[in-house]
């Protein structure tokens, strides 16, 4: 009996790991990208998520069980099909043509018995109402019936060393009992524990509201820190103590934004899908968005402050920023705060430096010199900026050698350090 024959389209930060997992669990897996560099990279051994190592990536290859691919026609006879492709934004509008190219894609290569499954994030009703049609249209195959549809949220976290694939919980939904089974059987096959949900819908949503969750309680602790600054209260002292209560209480920091594909992206998904079915605005998540908008923008203000208190404009000061990831120990740039915060210092005027050990050269801003953690990098700085903390830098160092430091992650302590 041959291994089931298994498509990801999308080789990225959840693509690839799903795909990898698939090959160790016995199947068959072609991942489609449309980045032909991308595909050929993979196909060379080199991984660019650091979340799967080039050795793992290598075995895959090796076990001749893994085959990325640009060609849509690589799919055929394939059992089942995930679709992990990119959902952003466009003037606040979601942008789901990824999705209707991939269901317009891999439509033509459906036959009966099949399963398509949709992991990208989105609004509530994307899988019945945009991708099941366009999977019928191209195929002349229904759903439920001829094919099985489903929807399962991705809960990727890049650069987490103890929640991964397999170990993180996995919601499973179908467009109709039969559906789920598929897809929760396909799941089970690769995860610890799966939570089957009775509708896509609730399983889209599901996504949503653990983003929205983590947007809005960083908003309130962004916001308490900007007004505990003007208080003259030490806002991180007052977190680590609320922290020691062990109910009714979960701790979130504060930082110079909110980064990555979900946390600026999805809850827009559900505010934008409340205004358009129901005429209302999520108020909540709107202002969330606000004030998690202005942080760089604030980080910006209190570097200024710091520098005119020492008698230096930020227009020709040298800026040392360490870490331009989205998130610690991991080079993911996406809608990274610490772009925009270097965006922000280069056009005032100042010569930017930054210190990224992870991200990929052409990832970085324009402009912004990359430099090593060095004792002189830290003297020759107007003001270090401690944006993304990534573990591997010697913080000490910075706190010995540094004239002033502004640190957004509580990571520094000192008379020359000042914290967000």
């Amino acid at each position: 009996m041959s291994a089931e024959k298994l498509v990801v389209i999308g080789q990225g930060y959840v693509g690839l790991p799903l795909a990898m997992r698939a090959v160790e669990a016995g199947m068959d897996v072609v991942g489609l990208d449309v980045n032909a560099d991308r595909v050929k990279r993979l196909a060379s051994g080199e991984s660019f998520v650091e979340d799967i190592p080039a050795d793992r990536l290598g075995r895959a290859l090796g076990s001749g069980r893994y085959r990325p691919s640009t060609e849509y026609a690589d799919a055929e006879g394939f059992d089942i099909c995930v679709i992990t492709v990119p959902t952003p934004l466009r003037d606040g509008v979601p942008d789901l043509s990824y999705v209707e190219q991939a269901g317009g894609g891999i439509g033509p290569y459906l036959r009966p018995g099949c399963a398509v499954i949709l992991e990208s994030t989105t609004y509530p009703g994307t899988t019945e109402e945009l991708l099941r049609p366009l999977l019928e249209s191209a195929s002349g195959l229904t759903a439920p019936g001829d094919f099985h549809l489903g929807y399962s949220p991705e809960r990727i976290d890049p650069g987490n060393p103890v929640w991964k694939l397999e170990n993180t919980p996995k919601v499973v939904s179908g467009v109709d009992a039969a559906s789920r089974e598929r897809v929760d059987a396909f799941y089970r096959r690769l995860v610890e524990r799966t939570v089957p949900v009775d509708s896509t819908r609730v399983a889209e949503l599901t996504k949503l509201i653990e983003n929205t969750f983590r947007q809005v309680n960083i908003a309130l602790i962004n916001e308490l820190t900007m007004l505990s600054h003007h208080l003259d209260i030490d806002v991180w002292q007052a977190i680590e103590a609320a922290e020691t209560k062990p109910f009714g209480f979960m701790p979130f920091r504060p930082g110079p934004g909110v980064g990555g594909h979900c946390l600026p992206i999805d809850p827009c998904y559900l505010s934008w899908q409340v205004k358009r079915r129901l005429g209302r605005q999520f108020r909540f998540i709107e202002l969330a968005n606000d004030v998690n908008h202005e942080m760089p923008e604030h980080v910006v203000r209190r570097i200024m402050n710091g520098l005119n208190r020492a008698g230096r404009a930020v227009s020709g000061a040298r800026l040392l920023l360490l870490g331009l990831a989205y998130k610690p120990n991991t080079g993911d740039m996406r809608d990274s705060p610490a772009v925009d915060v270097a965006r922000r210092l280069q056009d005032l005027g100042a010569e930017v430096r930054a210190v990224e050990p992870y991200a990929e050269p052409h990832h970085l801003p324009g402009g912004v010199v990359v430099v090593g953690l060095t004792e002189r990098e830290l003297r020759e700085a107007d003001a270090v900026v401690v944006v993304t903390d990534h573990d591997c830098l010697d913080y000490d160092l910075v706190v010995r050698h540094a004239r002033y430091v502004f640190d957004t992650r509580n990571r520094c302590h000192g008379p020359t350090v000042e914290r967000l």
